[in-house]
């Protein structure tokens, strides 16, 4: 595993060889979430946005979106794609390491959607800090793989995921907060190519009280 120094090396050599196009679809299971836990939409925090395929979904839905991710050209292409869709006004790209900085402010919605990486960061801490940035009322989105896909990065490691249970334990909630979801549900997935297979994910959201 790389060491925290190497993220923003790595993930911008990641996007700098990767198609433009991957990556700007939404996050079908975020999609499916929201329209059952948060239909009205205010303002959003999308950590670890990559081409901003949910950043970008979120903003024509009618949300104001803060998209952070270490990777500049990332963000770039996250701002290109919302001038494209016409949606400009309504994204808002942020530069941050995670491990070292964070956005500021609160927010409607939080969401860190597949926050895997091969750099090694402190992951946990900055979940907890997402939580923090909920605004009351607002809601805090983690979807993570639970099973490895064949193109994955991760593909022949031996890997033990988290639980829900887990994932909602390491977030260290304090005050008053609804669990509207902790589960692992399959789904079949596309990866490059059109390729298909069937994944697992671990789906938590949780809602602190207005």
């Amino acid at each position: 595993m790389h060491s925290t120094n190497d993220s923003a090396t790595f993930w911008e050599n990641h996007y700098a060889g990767t198609d433009a196009q991957w990556g700007t679809k939404p996050n079908v299971v975020l999609t499916e979430l929201l329209a059952d836990l948060a239909p009205e939409p205010g303002t959003a925090l999308d950590l670890g946005c990559g081409h901003g395929g949910d950043a970008l979904w979120l903003a024509a839905q009618g949300w104001q979106v803060t998209a952070v991710d270490v990777s500049r050209t990332a963000l770039d292409r996250v701002d290109a794609g919302a001038a494209a869709t016409g949606v400009a006004d309504r994204v808002r790209t942020e530069r941050h390491d995670l491990a070292a900085t964070f956005p500021r402010g609160t927010y409607t919605l939080v969401t860190a959607t597949y926050f895997h990486t091969p750099v090694a960061i402190p992951r946990e801490r900055v979940l907890r800090l997402a939580a923090e940035a909920v605004a009351p009322g607002g809601l805090l989105v983690v979807v993570e793989h639970a099973s490895v896909a064949p193109w994955s990065w991760q593909a022949g490691q031996d890997i033990r995921f988290p639980t829900p249970a887990e994932v909602i334990a390491s977030l260290e909630l304090t005050g008053d907060w609804h669990v509207e979801r902790g589960e692992a549900p399959q789904r079949t997935a596309t990866g490059p190519g059109g390729r298909t297979a069937m994944v697992t994910d671990t789906i938590v959201a949780v809602r602190r009280a207005g």
